[in-house]
């Protein structure tokens, strides 16, 4: 099967399944809130959307780390499942799927992918001998590692030996059709950076990988050889198409395909590139699935410019900070202020301060001040301007006519930094216009249509603002569009798209003038630095 009939209206973008060995981290809030991102955004164009989602149950680690905790491993595993979805509720995450590797039914689909692989002679039997990291679940090469054998992944950890019979995929016979698809398809890899890391690592020459392991309990058996347990990565990349199944369907790779292969994007941190980008392809080709859309793999995060790690005591507790910010302040940071695809630092102090300036200040300030003006001269309403009686040299207008495309553009680039900019810049010009024209002045002077097509200009581009944000700022998007005098929610994302119909409320002139405006409140509350142990 090499194709399968895929509405160009729909959209299936994947996060990482999260490995289930300790609670979510910040990495892993990050790649989330991003493809929470992409997915609104496509939402609002009038897509069918799925967004993937989930955790990664199966693996020797697990197995360790659920016998040290006490716990059976299927015990463990819910239990850090569950923190996975409470982060992501906490977090406004819209997923539509959770898939988890530990589900029967996906068990039926790698059993089903693995006797397409192996019929068609891509599995075979051979010793396996070298150095293995249990954390990463995978085989290094001796010039990979560390000082005493540490990985430089884990540096805490020494890896170990391991001489056994594996069962492997052939992965070499793929690298004339890998090197291919990425000739083909340029934009298959994301950014530029990652994709000239896996053409430099293709072209030293692809290698077999083992995708058994013996003396594993803790997975799903090679249904060849029941003795031996598939590895990781061979079963959890198998759960994207797990999710693909519609809940009371039959899985069978048949069904999972129908409606959503192929998948158009998988989000990932750039650690995990060459599972994606060089063996998830080539299984592919083998079970003949179609290929992904494409990957893109964002950078790590810093806290105050040291790499985050337990050792150093500067971990950031994502749950921690949503519940002492709320989640529109995490997600319009990081992806604001930290370019996706490249590495980035959080800093507590600069959060609260691009928070404060951006959104309290730049944002807020803007609404409630021109609300205010709008009541005191307007009677409460949107003023009566026809918005074509405004001319193509008013400022606001001439930045507001192609900011849709402008942002458009950026999202699906997946350069949300620069959306978010090219946006506030729209918003800063509407306080320095306001300053400029000073409507009070031309009240006061009797000129009341001036006063008019000033205070429409600046609703307007406040409005087209916050629909252009809502994807990264939901709540403070809703919030402005209802004081707006629209009965409108941005997280009710099964309405959004047939309620504020995309390019439409991209465009600059929707805001009509029978609508009664709401009272001026602020819409983002200014933050002041917390003390975590006091909250």
């Amino acid at each position: 099967m090499n194709s399968t009939k895929t509405s160009k209206n729909t959209f299936a973008i994947t996060t990482p399944l999260y490995y289930v060995n300790d609670l979510p981290h910040i990495g892993s809030a990050y790649t989330t809130i991003a493809a929470d991102v992409v997915a609104r955004f496509e939402r609002l164009r009038g897509k069918s959307v799925l967004l993937i989602t989930g955790t990664d149950e199966h693996g020797q680690k697990i197995e360790r780390t659920a016998e040290a905790s006490g716990r059976s491993p299927q015990e463990h595993c819910d239990t850090i499942a569950a923190g996975f979805d409470q982060l992501w509720q906490k977090l406004n995450i819209a997923y539509d799927r959770f898939s988890r590797t530990t589900n029967p039914r996906h068990g039926a689909i790698v059993k089903e992918f693995f006797q397409r692989v192996w019929d068609n002679d891509d599995i075979y039997l051979s010793q396996q001998t070298g150095w293995y990291c249990v954390a990463c679940e995978e085989f290094k090469d001796k010039r990979e590692l560390l000082e005493d054998n540490r990985c430089p992944m884990h540096p805490n950890r020494e890896v170990e030996w391991r001489d056994e019979q594996n069962y492997f995929f052939r992965l070499s016979k793929y690298q004339p059709q890998l090197e291919a698809l990425y000739q083909e398809r340029p934009d298959f890899i994301r950014p530029e950076i990652r994709r000239n890391e896996v053409l430099s690592f293709v072209q030293q020459g692809l290698q077999d990988f083992s995708i058994s392991r013996v003396n594993v309990a803790w997975g799903f058996p090679v249904p060849v050889d029941p003795k031996q347990t598939l590895y990781v990565w061979f079963d959890a990349l198998l759960g994207y198409v797990t999710a693909l199944l519609e809940p009371d369907e039959e899985p069978t790779l048949e069904n999972a395909l129908s409606q959503w292969s192929p998948i158009n994007l998988h989000l990932i941190g750039k650690d995990i590139l060459r599972f994606h980008a060089v063996y998830w392809p080539a299984m592919l080709m083998s079970a003949g699935v179609p290929i992904s859309g494409g990957v893109f793999g964002h950078g790590f995060l810093t806290k105050d410019g040291q790499k985050i790690s337990k050792t150093l005591g500067n971990i950031i507790d994502p749950l921690d900070l949503v519940e002492r910010y709320g989640s529109d302040a995490l997600r319009y940071y990081f992806l604001k202020e930290i370019e996706f695809g490249r590495d980035g630092d959080f800093n507590e102090t600069r959060f609260i301060n691009i928070l404060n300036a951006d959104l309290a200040n730049d944002l807020g300030n803007l609404l409630n001040r021109t609300l205010g003006m709008v009541k005191k001269y307007c009677q409460g309403q949107v003023p009566k301007v026809n918005p074509e009686e405004i001319g193509d040299n008013n400022g606001l207008k001439a930045a507001g006519v192609t900011l849709g495309d402008r942002v458009t553009r950026a999202y699906e680039g997946l350069q949300f930094s620069q959306g978010c900019e090219e946006i506030l810049s729209l918003v800063r010009g509407c306080n320095k216009y306001i300053d400029e024209q000073a409507p009070w002045k031309l009240y006061k002077q009797g000129e009341q249509q001036a006063v008019e097509q000033v205070l429409y200009a600046v609703l307007e581009s406040v409005r087209l603002s916050a629909y252009l944000l809502s994807p990264i700022i939901p709540n403070i998007s809703t919030a402005i569009y209802q004081q707006l005098g629209y009965s409108i929610d941005f997280n009710d994302q099964t309405s959004i798209a047939s309620a504020l119909n995309f390019p439409t409320h991209s465009s600059w002139g929707v805001l009509s003038s029978d609508r009664v405006l709401g009272e001026a409140k602020p819409v983002f509350a200014r933050l002041e630095l917390s003390n975590p142990a006091s909250s």
